[in-house]
């Protein structure tokens, strides 16, 4: 397989201009090629309003096909009255093009290998059903380990109930909700696919074509920044769950672990208890708790599971009206195709205190997000159309284990809660809101400017300056007056922050080896909770890697 990078095309091309100029860059006709597959699809607007999409692809050459002379080698050759054709192997034609933009790809794909000899004497135990604990207990029903998979939450449907009632009434069910229940909190969010982890494995290209098997457009395939949407992104968890049903693993819902059963004298786990009083025995259990899982990070440290505290950021969401963003990245009307636009921000102030956009939700929403009573927490979602008026992200100032209350391993938790509890006293319960203008004048806002909200749950106005320290409040201003001159509008004073976004990553790292193990045998952290991931691709990731690392020691049934 050739590889061509940079293939470069104007936005609104159609679909078969790409092998066309495919066949150009290969000095090829179109007919030589058997096939030409996208790879990767980015967007160039460094010369808006001028804009062109830049393709990775792979081309395939037709099988026995002959070499295409030169113009002016085939003139030479007739002169002499010699026709010759030759073999074209890929190699020769990327030598004698001598284009860097063109090389041979890299082959294979991702391989999962058995390799463990232990004997299991009952399934494999995984706390938690989002993406880690989704991909590591579809990973191992694949391959003969029957997992067991323990929610705490409700199933999708079901949950998904509970956040309406939630956003609608403001009954809270601190066991399913926003963070917890089928899919994790990744379920009620953009459902954003890119990362930055650095991948030679295959997992990531593995994690895109299984979501895209469940049901996610072909096109997260090959977008440079894919995403799925919370709508979608529903159907195919619940997809994945009944997969591995039916390859025989289970999953119970409303079952949350109190408490791990390890054998003190040899540190090895040997089960767990649940909420129900049910002892469930296994000797290796999976922690896949997600971030926000508190009560189960006070019972891993009450067992004396090592873990520290974890540098994380917290800040506030703001919406922009979509338009504005579009003009801004693309620098014209209409944008036909293109779809709502994204940006992301970074900016450090002369402290080493960095400011940044996390978690961009265009045409989206801000929800609430709380999972705790009187405690109220924020974040970002869109469906997969991004069809909203506005687009919002989490500007978020980065903190660390030295801004916290404690340097226990849940110092962490206990400062987002103190932002927390003070978010839902700024709103009276509801999503605190205040304009930009306001919020830099530290004052209450009184009325909205031409912003229209665009919120999942109740809002009122909030002095949500109060609610950080000094130096936090200050970085958030300097970030803010930098990013407008970046994107035209940004730092308007009637931009609409909400608060608190204290939930970006989790506050805690549980430790582990090189082979994904907790001191104490047959443990193994995993995921966004346990601090080896952020967001739905790595921690999707971090569930393949775990699964390998159990089928590394323990054999199937």
């Amino acid at each position: 397989m050739i590889q061509i990078n940079q293939l470069k095309l104007p936005v609104g091309h159609k679909p078969e201009e790409v092998k066309k100029k495919a066949a150009q860059m290969l000095r090829l006709q179109e007919t030589d090629l058997a096939s030409v597959t996208v790879r990767r699809q980015s967007l160039d607007a460094r010369k808006k309003p001028q804009l062109f999409y830049v393709y990775t692809v792979e081309a395939e050459l037709k099988s026995g096909q002959s070499e295409n002379l030169s113009a002016r080698e085939k003139t030479e050759k007739e002169k002499n009255g010699k026709r010759e054709k030759k073999h074209l192997s890929e190699q020769k034609l990327v030598n004698r093009i001598k284009n860097p933009q063109i090389q041979i790809g890299k082959q294979g794909s991702y391989q999962f290998v058995k390799t463990g000899k232990k004997e299991l004497s009952s399934p494999p135990v995984i706390i938690g059903t989002g993406p880690a604990g989704l991909f590591c207990g579809l990973m191992l029903a694949r391959h003969g380990y029957h997992p067991l998979l323990l929610e705490r939450g409700m199933d999708v449907e079901q949950r998904q109930k509970a956040v309406e009632l939630f956003w609608e009434k403001g009954i809270l069910n601190p066991d399913s909700n926003v963070q917890f229940g089928e899919g994790g909190a990744g379920t009620f969010s953009d459902g954003k696919l890119n990362t930055l982890v650095k991948d030679s494995h295959g997992r990531n290209q593995l994690v895109l074509e299984t979501f895209h098997e469940f049901g996610a457009d072909e096109k997260i395939l090959y977008q440079n920044k894919p995403h799925i949407g919370t709508d979608v992104l529903s159907r195919i968890v619940k997809g994945m769950r009944e997969e591995i049903i039916r390859l025989g693993g289970q999953v119970r819902f409303g079952c949350q672990v109190t408490d791990l059963i390890v054998d003190k004298e040899c540190r090895q786990i040997r089960g767990v208890i649940t909420s129900q009083g049910e002892q469930i025995l296994s000797d290796v259990v999976v922690l896949a708790i997600g971030h926000s899982a508190r009560d189960t990070f006070s019972m891993l440290n009450q067992q004396n599971i090592p873990m520290a505290p974890k540098a994380f950021a917290v800040g506030l969401r703001i919406q922009h009206p979509q338009d504005m963003l579009n003009l801004s990245q693309y620098g014209r009307r209409p944008f036909g195709t293109l779809g709502a636009a994204d940006y992301k921000l970074t900016w450090k102030v002369a402290s080493g205190r960095g400011i940044y956009s996390f978690c961009m939700c265009p045409g989206g929403y801000v929800v609430n997000a709380s999972s705790e009573p009187n405690r109220l927490a924020v974040n970002g979602m869109s469906y997969h159309s991004r069809g909203g008026k506005n687009g919002n992200s989490a500007l978020i100032v980065t903190v660390t284990p030295e801004d916290f209350p404690d340097q226990t391993p849940l110092g962490g938790i206990a400062f987002q809660r103190q932002l927390e509890e003070l978010a839902f006293q700024a709103g009276n319960g509801k999503i605190p809101v205040q304009l930009y203008g306001d919020f830099k004048a530290r004052q209450k806002s009184k009325e909205l400017g031409t912003i229209e909200p665009q919120m999942k749950g109740s809002w009122s106005f909030g002095e949500l300056h109060s609610l950080f320290p000094t130096e936090l409040y200050q970085t958030f201003l300097e970030g803010m007056e930098h990013f407008g001159k970046s994107i035209a509008g940004f730092d308007r004073t009637d931009a609409l922050l909400a608060g608190v976004e204290s939930r970006t990553s989790s506050p805690v790292r549980i430790w582990r080896d090189e082979n994904a193990k907790s001191v104490v045998a047959g443990l193994y952290p995993c995921g966004e909770g346990a601090g080896y991931a952020g967001g739905i691709t790595s921690a999707a990731m971090d569930g393949v890697l775990v699964a390998e690392k159990i089928a590394e020691e323990f054999c199937s049934f």
